[in-house]
């Protein structure tokens, strides 16, 4: 930008000069003619009458005087005082003496000094010359030149420097962004950056700050899953050493009697089933950001029933109450499948045995109901939180992840799930999902 600044004040002083030069040339040579015709159209510009007057009764003193005869000569030739050369003589003058040219006008050098030289007819085979030194011209040409040239650097200078200081005050915003991203890059750090202004590159830092502030959410969910996980994954974990130590310890010493020993193993492998399924859940919760997998048009009513299915056969001494109604949703099956299955299993889990699941779903509003003993105001504002376990649920089997696979699983579809107690006193969970929409029904 400053290059460009100063290029163009460079060339519109490099323009006025030109400007100058060429109207100051084109003065003299108006004011050469000029005089020249008068000369030659006045009473005194008789031939003869040119012989017997001095130049100076109507010329310049600093002009060169002559009257050329086609063939060359000069009848009469007057030059300032104290000068001895007089006016060039050449082609171009004996053109307009032979009347070739209507009248001539060229630099000629005369005694080592630059003349302006213009011939014009002055009778039968006759030319009147006349020479002005251009050393004025040259002088006020120069002195423009220098004051071309002053102003064209002092322009350029000051150009540059104005352009420096425009980008390092526009530039300052950026080197900050920069400076933060390197910081982040070698901290880890995700601090926000101050911002100031309103323009675009405040704007940018805002950008900026709010994608630090969603990594640094990000990452806060990251490290609080990994802590939580690695708190429930302990607690089998830890049941399923020393019960196979136990029963290392019992075989070295002649073993448990069948049934104990039967027992153990049932314990062992109720473990690995429980660690198996939060295995399961953490992986489904770990694909909370990844992109959406490829949705098609389901019926969420075959979904329930095949959910329904599944839980009828763990819970065979409860009684499932289903209403369903057709509902076309665009989403992932299995996705919802889990998310359905999960909200079946969590009413049979506080379900008294021969209790009644009651089932609802209409105009894609599905509600689960259980006759449990329902769910504390307290706890409400958690239920779907990962890992939350109320005091409730702190004895029965179970991760925390189930009703959190639920809510993502939710919005991820445009929906959205709530909690709240059913008339019956138990707790009553609502999973909403929208319609497909016309376009992909087509």
């Amino acid at each position: 930008m400053a290059l460009t600044v100063g290029m163009a004040v460079a060339l519109t002083a490099l323009a006025a000069y030109l400007t100058v030069s060429s109207q100051l040339t084109r003065t003299v040579d108006e004011t050469l003619l000029e005089r020249a015709h008068d000369v030659v159209t006045s009473p005194l510009g008789d031939r003869f009458t040119l012989d017997r007057l001095p130049a100076e009764a109507f010329l310049a003193a600093d002009m060169r005087i002559a009257i050329v005869h086609v063939d060359g000569q000069q009848s009469t030739a007057w030059v300032p005082q104290g000068e001895q050369t007089p006016p060039p003589v050449g082609e171009p003058e004996l053109a307009v003496a032979q009347g070739v040219e209507q009248y001539s006008l060229r630099t000629a050098a005369v005694d080592g000094e630059p003349h302006r030289v213009v011939a014009v007819p002055a009778g039968p085979q006759l030319a009147l010359v006349l020479a002005q030194s251009t050393q004025q011209t040259e002088r006020i040409l120069e002195r423009m030149r220098l004051v071309s040239f002053v102003v064209g650097g002092l322009g350029i200078a000051i150009a540059t420097w104005a352009g420096v200081s425009v980008a390092q005050a526009g530039l300052r915003p950026v080197r900050r962004l920069t400076e933060a991203a390197e910081h982040v890059a070698a901290t880890q750090r995700l601090d926000p950056i101050e911002v100031e202004g309103d323009d675009e590159l405040a704007r940018l830092a805002h950008a900026f700050n709010a994608m630090l502030a969603a990594l640094d959410d990000a990452r806060s969910r990251q490290t609080r899953l990994v802590a939580d996980a690695g708190h429930e994954l302990r607690t089998p974990l830890t049941s399923m050493r020393t019960n196979l130590d136990l029963l290392a310890q019992s075989d070295r010493q002649g073993g448990l009697p069948p049934d104990e020993r039967a027992q153990l193993i049932t314990d062992v492998r109720a473990q690995i089933e429980e660690l198996s399924q939060l295995m399961g859940d953490l992986v489904e919760l770990s694909r909370d950001d990844a992109p959406t997998a490829a949705q098609q048009q389901i019926d969420l009513a075959d979904v329930v029933r095949d959910a329904l299915g599944r839980v009828r056969r763990r819970a065979p001494g409860l009684t499932f109450d289903a209403d369903l109604s057709s509902w076309p949703v665009l989403g992932e099956a299995q996705l919802l499948g889990r998310a359905v299955t999960n909200l079946l299993d969590n009413a049979a889990k506080y379900s008294p045995p021969g209790g009644t699941v009651s089932v609802t779903l209409r105009q894609g509003v599905l509600q689960v109901s259980d006759e449990g003993p329902g769910i504390a105001d307290e706890d409400l504002p958690h239920v779907f939180e990962r890992f939350y376990r109320s005091s409730e649920a702190r004895g029965r089997p179970g991760s925390g992840l189930g009703l959190a696979i639920v809510r993502t699983t939710a919005e991820r579809h445009g929906g959205r799930v709530d909690a709240d107690r059913a008339p019956s006193g138990g707790a009553r969970l609502t999973l909403r999902i929208p319609a497909a929409s016309s376009e992909s029904l087509a």
